[in-house]
C-alpha cells in the first residue's frame, strides 16, 4: 500500500514539472513571429503554465488557455503549425502585424474557436479548407492580406458564422452561394463573382441580416429595440431637464486628458499633450513633409509605436467640430491595403490633428528625387507595383466607398511606401475635411500645379475624373523620375509641363529619352510604353474621355489597353492635323499680306 501511494505522489509531482503542451506551442509561436527580446519577455519556456504570461487569458481554473491577443505588435515572421495544439482557444487575434507565409491548415484543429482575426498582415497562399472544421466559429477576419485562390466550399458549412471579412486580397472564382447568407460579409477588393452587374453584392448592408431570419428573432429584436427606445427617451428627457442651458464641451486641451465620450470604433482620440510629447513639441527636426493641408511630423508614442502626425491648417468650416468629426469617421471607414489607415485624431479649440502609422520608406516622390547618398533607387518592378497599388487604392475610394471619396491631390508625394515598398495612398479625404460646405461643390481648388485637371482649375468642380488626371501625371513621374512642372527645361527650349514634354517625345518615338536615367536600362521597354499609354489616356483634356480607375487597373493588368490606345491615337492624330492645318493657314495669311504690301509698294514707285 505504501508503495502504491509513493507511486501516485511521484506521478503527481511529475505532472507538475512536465512542460505544458500549451506553453510549448505558444513559445513556438513567439519564435516563429520573430518577436524581439523586449516583446513577450515574460513568456518563459521553462515555466509550467502559460496562464501568467502577458497577452494570454486562461479559463476560471487558470489552467487552460482560451484567448491569445497579439494584435498590432509589429511581428514579421510566420505562423507555426504548432499553433494547432491550442484546441481550447476561443479567440485568436493577430491582426495588424506583418506576418507572412501561409495560414497553417493546423488552425482547423482549434475546434473551440469562436473568433479568428488575422486581418491586415501579409499572409499569402490559399485559405485552408480545414477552417471548415471550426463549427463554433462566429467571426472570421482575413481582409487586407495577399491571399489567393478560391474561397473553400467548406466555409459554407460553418453553422454559427455571423461575420466573414475577406476583402482586399487576391481571391478569384466563385463565392459559395451559402456565404451570401452570412449576416455580415465583405468580399470587395478581390476578383470574385460579385459586385456590379452581378446577382450578389460584394458587401453586406451595414450590420447585415440573414436573408431568411426566423420569426422569433425578428420579434425579439423588434421588442428589444422598442424597449431601448423607451429607455433612451426617458434618460434623454431626464438629462435635458437636469442639464437645461448647459453647453456640451467636446474639445480636449488639458494636459494628459483624453475625452472618450464620443465613440469612434477603432479610432483613438489623443490628447494634445500626448502628441506634443510624441513629436518633441512639434520640433522642426521631426518634420516629414509639408503640403496644402499642413505639416506632417514624425512622432513616437509612449508605447514606442512610431506615428506620423498631420497638423492641419485652414480647417475652419461652417460645420464646426461636429462636421470635422463626421468627416474623420468617413475617412476611418475607408480600409484597403493601398490606403493609409487613420489611427486617431485630436481636437482642441485651436488645433486639429490626425495620427497615421509611420511609413518608414517615406513617399514615392522622395524615392524618385530626394534620395540621400547610398540609398537605393526604386527599381522598375517596384515602380510597376506602385502604379498598380495606387490605382487599386483610388478605385476603392471611387467605387467602393459610400459616399465616394475624391482625393483631389493625387501625386507622387502623396503616395507612401510601407516596409515592403507597397503603395499606400495618403491624404485622401482631407480636402473635404478642411473645406466642409453644405454642398458637394467645392469652390476652393485644392491640389498641386501640374497635377490639376484643366476642368477643375477652370470651374472648381472636382470629380473622380480629376483624380484620374492626377494619377496619369503621377504615372509619368514614376516613369521619368521628374517633377510635373520643371522650369529648368526652359533652358533647353523644352516644355515646362511634364505632360507636354512626354507627349512630344512619344510622338517622336524617343521613348528611351523619357525613362528615368537612374534606372540604367534595367527595365522592359514594352512595359514602359504600356505605362506611358495608360498615363496619356488618363490625362486627356476631356474628363469624359478618361477611363475610370477600375478600367485603369484592368489596363495595367493587361486587359483592354490596345483598344483604348488605338481609339485615342485616332482622335489625337485628327486633332493634331486640324491644329497643323490652322497653323499653316495662319502662316500663309501672314505671308500673303506681307507679299501684297510689298507688291503695292513696288507698284507705287
Amino acid at each position: 500500500m505504501e508503495l502504491f501511494f509513493a507511486i501516485v505522489i511521484l506521478a503527481c509531482l511529475h505532472s507538475f514539472v512536465l512542460p505544458d503542451g500549451q506553453g510549448d506551442a505558444l513559445f513556438a509561436l513567439r519564435t516563429s513571429l520573430n518577436a524581439s527580446s523586449d516583446q513577450l519577455a515574460d513568456w518563459n519556456q521553462n515555466q509550467v503554465s502559460p496562464c501568467t504570461w502577458s497577452k494570454i487569458t486562461c479559463d476560471d481554473k487558470g489552467s487552460v488557455v482560451v484567448m491569445v491577443s497579439l494584435s498590432s505588435m509589429g511581428f514579421s515572421g510566420f505562423l507555426t503549425p504548432r499553433i494547432g495544439v491550442l484546441k481550447n482557444v476561443t479567440t485568436l487575434s493577430l491582426q495588424g502585424n506583418g506576418i507572412t507565409g501561409k495560414i497553417p491548415k493546423e488552425i482547423g484543429n482549434l475546434t473551440s474557436l469562436t473568433m479568428l482575426d488575422l486581418e491586415n498582415n501579409h499572409l499569402s497562399g490559399e485559405i485552408p479548407a480545414s477552417l471548415g472544421n471550426l463549427k463554433k466559429l462566429q467571426s472570421l477576419f482575413l481582409s487586407l492580406n495577399n491571399l489567393t485562390g478560391t474561397i473553400p466550399q467548406s466555409l459554407s458549412f460553418l453553422p454559427n458564422l455571423m461575420n466573414l471579412q475577406l476583402g482586399s486580397n487576391g481571391l478569384t472564382g466563385q463565392v459559395p452561394e451559402q456565404l451570401f447568407q452570412v449576416p455580415k460579409y465583405n468580399f470587395t477588393g478581390n476578383h470574385l463573382n460579385c459586385g456590379l452587374n452581378l446577382s450578389h453584392r460584394c458587401e453586406s448592408d451595414s450590420g447585415g441580416s440573414p436573408s431568411k431570419p426566423k420569426t422569433g428573432l425578428i420579434v425579439g429584436i423588434a421588442g428589444g429595440f422598442l424597449g431601448i427606445l423607451l429607455l433612451g427617451g426617458s434618460v434623454l428627457l431626464f438629462w435635458r431637464r437636469s442639464h437645461k442651458g448647459c453647453r456640451r464641451e467636446i474639445f480636449v486641451d488639458v494636459v494628459g486628458e483624453v475625452d472618450r465620450r464620443i465613440p469612434f470604433g477603432q479610432l483613438r482620440r489623443f490628447s494634445w499633450r500626448e502628441l506634443q510629447l510624441a513629436t518633441d513639441n512639434f520640433s522642426e527636426k521631426n518634420v516629414l513633409g509639408q503640403g496644402g493641408f499642413g505639416k506632417v511630423y514624425k512622432g513616437v508614442l509612449n508605447d514606442g509605436i512610431k506615428v506620423a502626425v498631420k497638423r492641419l491648417t485652414d480647417y475652419e468650416s461652417p460645420g464646426g467640430d461636429a462636421a470635422f468629426q463626421r468627416e474623420v469617421e468617413m475617412i476611418s471607414v475607408a480600409v484597403h491595403r493601398n490606403l493609409l489607415r487613420l489611427i486617431g485624431f485630436c481636437t482642441t479649440p485651436t488645433e486639429r490633428l490626425l495620427v497615421y502609422p509611420y511609413m518608414q520608406n517615406l513617399s514615392v516622390a522622395y524615392r524618385l528625387r530626394e534620395l540621400k547618398p547610398g540609398e537605393p533607387v526604386l527599381n522598375w518592378p517596384t515602380r510597376k507595383r506602385v502604379a498598380l497599388g495606387t490605382a487599386r487604392g483610388l478605385e476603392y475610394l471611387h467605387e467602393h466607398c459610400n459616399p465616394k471619396i475624391i482625393h483631389r491631390d493625387v501625386k507622387a508625394a502623396n503616395i507612401l511606401l510601407d516596409e515592403d515598398f507597397e503603395a499606400v495612398v495618403g491624404d485622401f479625404g482631407l480636402a473635404k475635411l478642411v473645406d466642409i460646405k453644405k454642398t458637394n461643390v467645392t469652390t476652393q481648388v485644392r491640389g498641386t500645379m501640374g497635377h490639376i485637371a484643366p476642368e477643375y482649375l477652370s470651374t472648381g468642380k472636382s470629380s473622380e475624373k480629376t483624380d484620374v488626371f492626377g494619377y496619369g501625371i503621377m504615372l509619368l513621374e514614376i516613369v521619368t523620375g521628374q517633377r510635373a512642372i520643371d522650369f529648368s527645361r526652359l533652358e533647353e527650349e523644352d516644355d515646362v509641363l511634364l505632360l507636354d514634354h512626354v507627349k512630344k517625345l512619344q510622338r517622336e518615338r524617343r521613348l528611351d529619352a523619357i525613362v528615368d536615367r537612374n534606372l540604367s536600362k534595367n527595365y522592359e521597354m514594352d512595359e514602359v510604353e504600356m505605362m506611358i499609354q495608360v498615363a496619356l489616356l488618363c490625362t486627356q483634356a476631356s474628363p469624359e474621355d478618361r477611363p475610370a480607375m477600375s478600367e485603369v487597373v484592368r489596363m495595367l493588368e493587361g486587359e483592354g489597353l490596345a483598344e483604348r490606345w488605338e481609339e485615342w491615337q485616332h482622335v489625337e492624330v485628327n486633332r493634331r492635323q486640324e491644329y497643323e492645318r490652322l497653323q499653316r493657314r495662319f502662316d500663309w495669311g501672314e505671308d500673303s499680306i506681307f507679299n501684297q504690301d510689298a507688291i503695292e509698294l513696288s507698284g507705287g514707285r
